[in-house]
């Protein structure tokens, strides 16, 4: 079997059927990723000896036929901002150089209790404040599908891992967009979770407001099973929806804005797909108020990210990459009080968007406006980095700031994503939805 190419299910089923061992896929694993010309640019640093422990610990609970779940001795590669206990874990960053944890963190532990093992640390933009994956100081890891062009971030060595075949699975972290964005541009599934369903006690902070973690896979069923083995909820697969059960708005306005005709297409032919499986869709139009929602994260984010990171950046003034301090430098000027209003009033406009949709099971979107941008015209140009930054964070920062799930759905056009936006804590449900509209768009391909 070529275990490189196999989703983290089926390596989980291997292992249960007893028709492979977790230590010959991690030694598979890992043996690529020292052979690969391109590892340095996906993975910060690898936990082989990490790896190779657990791999043996699972090993035996498999032969003696009590394996901890169903991805119980299955690789899983690791953003570099979750804590892993003696390991460097720096945030993608020159000013977090040697910051060695003692425990690891939180969804770590938890993904350690249900079986997974620990491959290695995947690089990442400067403390995840960037949707495009560059980074001039570490790495900017490669884009497989569109050689020279971004791969998306701030999870970017998390996608390139799963698409280089270095990893079945990899775990990220979404503030506005980080694990959506190189799921999309890498054409992957990511999975966006509720801001706190998942818990983030060792994870490195940017927005307390807004981080989360999440996987990012090749399958909805992947995604489902590593979100549980997060700590998240388990998705039934029993009773699971058909797509003629389902009910979703398209939110138009500002998401259909300055979109790639690319992108238009293939958003369209993808919500065309799912109508054609039974789907009752309609359009929403967002109101003012929705559409405000979208001006407050630029008070919100820059506002939290300077109150964590600012001291730190102020005595270290030019180390980071120039637009990704400057983006952070944007908080410095945003008051306490603008900041607690702008809380306020988004609070309000979350209420009156869930309560006046209640009855759509999901709301569809293009998951970003645009294809990927060459690497080399952003290293080049910081204004347009910046803009091209904003832009590509903007409809699943829409999501964000509505508080809610989301997922990224690939369709058959390359670099492109479905994005699914669920209701607020309904995880479980969004992904069940995910197995029907994955379904729906393949078959209609």
């Amino acid at each position: 079997m070529d275990y490189s190419k196999m989703t983290a299910a089926a390596l989980g089923r291997a292992i249960a059927d007893g028709k492979a061992d977790p230590m010959e896929i991690t030694g598979h694993f890992l043996d690529r990723i020292n052979t690969h010309s391109r590892a340095d640019e996906i993975y910060a640093r690898l936990t082989a000896e990490r790896a190779i422990a657990e791999a043996k610990a699972a090993s035996v609970r498999a032969r003696e036929g009590r394996l901890s779940g169903p991805l119980d001795g299955v690789p899983v590669s690791w953003k570099d901002l979750f804590d892993t206990k003696g390991v460097a874990t720096e945030s993608g960053t020159p000013l977090l150089k040697g910051r060695v944890p003692d425990r690891d963190a939180g969804v770590l532990a938890a993904a350690g209790a249900a079986g997974t093992v620990c491959l290695g640390k995947t690089h990442q933009t400067e403390f995840a404040f960037s949707g495009l994956g560059i980074n001039p100081n570490t790495a900017t890891p490669p884009n497989r599908l569109m050689p020279g062009h971004a791969p998306g971030g701030s999870s970017s060595g998390a996608a390139a891992a799963i698409t280089h075949g270095l990893a079945p699975v990899a775990i990220g972290s979404d503030t506005g967009g980080s694990v959506r964005i190189p799921a999309c541009w890498n054409s992957l599934v990511g999975m966006k979770t509720t801001h706190g369903l998942l818990p983030l006690e060792g994870a490195v902070p940017l927005c307390a407001g807004f981080d989360t973690a999440g996987p990012i896979a090749r399958t909805v069923e992947d995604a489902a099973l590593m979100t549980a083995a997060l700590g998240g909820p388990e998705t039934p697969d029993n009773g699971l929806p058909a797509a003629s059960d389902l009910r979703f708005a398209v939110v138009d306005g500002p998401p259909m804005e300055e979109c790639d005709d690319q992108v238009l297409q293939a958003f369209g032919s993808a919500v065309q797909r799912l109508e054609s499986a039974g789907a009752v869709i309609n359009r929403i139009e967002p109101s003012a108020a929705l559409q405000k929602a979208l001006s407050l994260g630029a008070i919100l984010f820059p506002f939290e990210a300077w109150q964590q990171w600012g001291d730190l950046i102020e005595a270290n003034p030019g180390v980071m990459y120039p637009p990704v301090e400057s983006r952070f430098r944007q908080g410095a000027s945003v008051s306490r009080e603008h900041y607690d209003a702008a809380w306020l009033s988004l609070g309000e406009i979350r209420s009156a968007f869930f309560t006046e949709h209640a009855g759509y099971d999901g709301f569809l979107l293009p998951t970003i406006p645009i294809l990927p941008p060459r690497v080399d015209e952003l290293l080049g140009n910081d204004e347009r980095f910046t803009s091209v930054n904003l832009l590509a964070l903007r409809n699943t920062r829409f999501v964000n700031l509505l508080g809610s799930c989301a997922l990224n759905l690939p369709v058959p056009e390359p670099c492109i994503g479905l994005q699914i936006m669920g209701h607020p804590m309904g995880d479980a449900r969004l992904l069940q939805i995910g197995f029907a509209v994955e379904q729906a768009v393949k078959d209609g391909a």
